[in-house]
C-alpha cells in the first residue's frame, strides 16, 4: 500500500480512535521505523493466541486449543509486558526510585534491520534525546538474565546512537532475577516483578 495512502489510516488509528499505539526508536538521533502495535492488551492477546484457540474450541478441539495457547503464552508475555515494564520505569525515575531522576523518557530502540532490538532506552526526553542515561534489557521468561544475556545487550548497546561505554547506566529487568555467575556490580539497576509493581503504588503517607 503506497505510504501516501497509508499513513493517514495509521494517524487516525492511533491519536483519534486510540485502537493502535506508536513507538519510535529514542536516542539522541532521529530513528526510524516506527513500531505499531495495537493498543488494548486484551485484544492483542486475541488476536496472538485467542482466535486460532476459538477456532479449536469450535471444532471440538478444546485440548489442541489448550496446547496451542501453552506454546505461545511466553512468547506473547514477553512481548506484551515490555510497553509495561517501560512506563513503569518513567515513573519510577520521576518519583526518585532509580539512580536516574534526570531520565524523562524510557523507551526502546530499534535500526531498520531490526538487529539489534535493545528493549530498554532511559533519556532525558523523547524521541530525539540530548543524552542517554541507561539502556536495558527485559526477560520476562522463567530462566534468569545470564552472561550470555548481558553480552548480546553490551554488542547491541554499542551501535545506540549516544550510548557512552563506562558512563550510559545498564538495567536487566527479568521476571527469574540474576544467575550467579553475574557480577552484580556490572549492571546498575536490576528490577524484578516486585519493582514493576512498587512503581505504581503510591508513596506511604
Amino acid at each position: 500500500m503506497p505510504s501516501g495512502t497509508l499513513s493517514p489510516l495509521l494517524r487516525r488509528l492511533t491519536n483519534e480512535k486510540h485502537i493502535l499505539a506508536v513507538s519510535e526508536p529514542l536516542s539522541v538521533r532521529p530513528g526510524r521505523p516506527a513500531l505499531y502495535r495495537v493498543a488494548d492488551s486484551n485484544l492483542r492477546l486475541y488476536l496472538a493466541v485467542g482466535r486460532a484457540a476459538q477456532d479449536l474450541v469450535s471444532r471440538g478441539r478444546p485440548d489442541a486449543a489448550f496446547r496451542l495457547i501453552q506454546r505461545r503464552w511466553a512468547s506473547w508475555r514477553g512481548r506484551a509486558v515490555e510497553p509495561l515494564i517501560r512506563e513503569s520505569l518513567e515513573l519510577a525515575c520521576a518519583v526518585g526510585l532509580t539512580p536516574w531522576p534526570e531520565a524523562g523518557a524510557v523507551g526502546g530502540w530499534w535500526n531498520r534491520q531490526f538487529d539489534p532490538e535493545i528493549d530498554l532506552v532511559g533519556a532525558d526526553r523523547a524521541p530525539v534525546a540530548a543524552h542517554l542515561v541507561f539502556v536495558g534489557s527485559i526477560k520476562w521468561l522463567e530462566s534468569p538474565y545470564d552472561r550470555h544475556d548481558m553480552a548480546a545487550l553490551v554488542r547491541g548497546a554499542a551501535l545506540v546512537p549516544g550510548f557512552v561505554p563506562g558512563s550510559t547506566g545498564i538495567v536487566f529487568v527479568s521476571l527469574s532475577g540474576r544467575a550467579a555467575e553475574l557480577n552484580a556490580r556490572e549492571v546498575q539497576l536490576d528490577w524484578g516483578p516486585d519493582d514493576v509493581l512498587t512503581s505504581w503504588q503510591s508513596p506511604p503517607a
